[in-house]
């Protein structure tokens, strides 16, 4: 087999040499295992249309990879410790786009359209099914946390204040699931009814402007706590000597592994990338890890060094309490209520991804959602239902949220586009090279003992 392959890809290269491009030549004995990519018709219709630049694609993917997540990170540092928490925030980005160019590359190579269906190539329709229940629980996850968080930090909590109960005091917006539908119904509703990405990328060139303000806010407010020395000492490295401090450690591993978790946006992106490619593309994921990283970098430092051992696991709720700044106040209002506007413009995005998928599932072989509205409304009106249905029975999502990150986000992230890599590698004209190899088997080994530690770590502390 691998001489065939090499054979294979000898050919293509005396093609190219020649000047002409011509098929590569098979044997008559060739499996039924191998796939034919110079022949592969695209699975669904990409349209033709004029699609975003490179900017808008940047700020698409960018805001599929920050969103509520993003507040657990100060929280993360305090139980790693601030040098381990770097090295990991470093460590992470490099693997996840790793794994980003790889599904760009394979997906490229069999015209695929969306994530499943570059699984269904790779590794069979059962596996497709499963990635697309992946994509759907992953991300109706997601943005049952975001409507949770808008609710919680706007209408109040247990454990703080709301922004609306300290600017009116106590009303009908101190219950959350009101002030969530008012969010759903104004904000949320008319930009989840867009039928194309491109269309969001004026919003979630809005979204990373806040993202950045809520950074930029907080590291001002270190600074200049930092310069009159009202910072306690921070913890550089993890603890170990307890049970608690282990168990912390193996839920921090997925959440973690989750901070960059966008690969189910990556087709739609790439279809309407204009005069797309896969280099265009890999440029795309590179800035977008590098806005990324430097983000997580400062949220997670500033966070933790603001509060330290008392961060909480959402650093927003501890912006409900005076810092000792002048004008702490309105400061702590501005990163509150920015950050709930950067939710509701990332919001949209993720649900973007979430109705391709139900809709693959639901509705095969119908004309694509750009071509039927009614469709595409219907199944906007039925996700954001069961979304806000469900963030009024379940109170709080985030064990849950621990989960989904240690089985459906790692797998999305990394096992399918390791797998997709080391499966198509062998039958197409492009292989990995050793050294890709050994990245792809590290990469699988890798998700698969973060999910298994997850899974564990969560179920250990729901018992203990």
């Amino acid at each position: 087999m691998v001489g065939k392959d090499k054979a294979v890809r000898n050919d293509s290269v005396i093609s190219h040499v020649n000047g002409r491009q011509e098929p590569p030549n098979h044997t008559n004995g060739r499996g039924s295992d191998d796939f034919d990519f110079h022949n592969v018709p695209p699975m669904s219709s990409v349209s033709s249309e004029k699609g975003s630049g490179m900017s808008g694609a940047i700020f698409n993917l960018v805001t599929t990879v920050i969103g509520a997540g993003i507040m657990a990170l100060p929280a993360t540092m305090k139980v790693l410790g601030l040098i381990a928490g770097v090295v990991f925030i470093f460590l992470m980005g490099i693997i996840s786009e790793i794994s980003l160019e790889l599904l760009v590359r394979f997906t490229h190579q069999c015209k695929a359209t969306s994530y499943g269906e570059v699984v269904e190539h790779a590794l069979g329709k059962p596996a497709r099914i499963v990635s697309e229940v992946f994509i759907i629980l992953n991300n109706a996850g997601v943005l049952l946390v975001y409507l949770i968080i808008m609710g919680d930090v706007m209408s109040g909590s247990p454990k703080h204040a709301g922004v609306l109960e300290q600017w009116f005091g106590n009303g009908f917006w101190d219950d959350r699931r009101i002030v969530s539908l008012i969010l759903l119904i104004v904000f949320l509703a008319p930009l989840c009814a867009l039928s194309k990405i491109d269309s969001l990328s004026m919003t979630s060139a809005a979204s990373v402007v806040l993202a950045v303000l809520f950074v930029v806010i907080a590291c001002v407010i270190t600074f200049i706590m930092l310069a009159k020395g009202k910072i306690d000492s921070p913890r550089l490295i993890p603890e170990f000597g307890s049970k608690a401090a282990v168990l912390d450690l193996l839920v921090v591993i997925p959440i973690m592994s989750n901070a960059y978790v966008c690969h189910f946006n990556v087709q739609p992106i790439y279809n309407e990338l204009e005069n797309r490619s896969p280099e265009r593309m890999n440029k795309v994921g590179r800035w977008t890890t590098v806005i990324c990283v430097l983000i997580y970098w400062l949220t997670a430092v500033a966070g933790y060094l603001l509060f330290g051992k008392d961060t909480e696991a959402d650093v927003l709720t501890n912006f409900d309490k005076p810092l000792p700044v002048k004008g702490s106040e309105a400061l702590n209002y501005i990163v509150r209520v920015g950050y709930i506007c950067h939710l509701i413009l990332v919001f949209p995005v993720i649900h973007f991804s979430l109705r391709q998928t139900v809709d693959a599932l639901a509705f095969k072989g119908k004309p694509p959602l750009t071509k039927s509205k009614g469709r595409c409304l219907g199944l906007t009106c039925a996700i954001l239902i069961v979304v806000y249905l469900a963030s009024v029975l379940i109170p709080s999502i985030w064990t849950a949220f621990k989960f989904t990150g240690a089985t459906t986000a790692v797998s999305l992230g990394f096992v399918f586009p390791s797998l997709i890599a080391l499966r198509l590698s062998r039958h197409g004209p492009e292989g990995l090279s050793s050294r890709e190899t050994v990245l792809s088997w590290l990469m699988l080994i890798m998700a698969i003992i973060v999910g298994i530690v997850g899974v564990v770590g969560n179920i250990y502390g729901l018992q203990s």
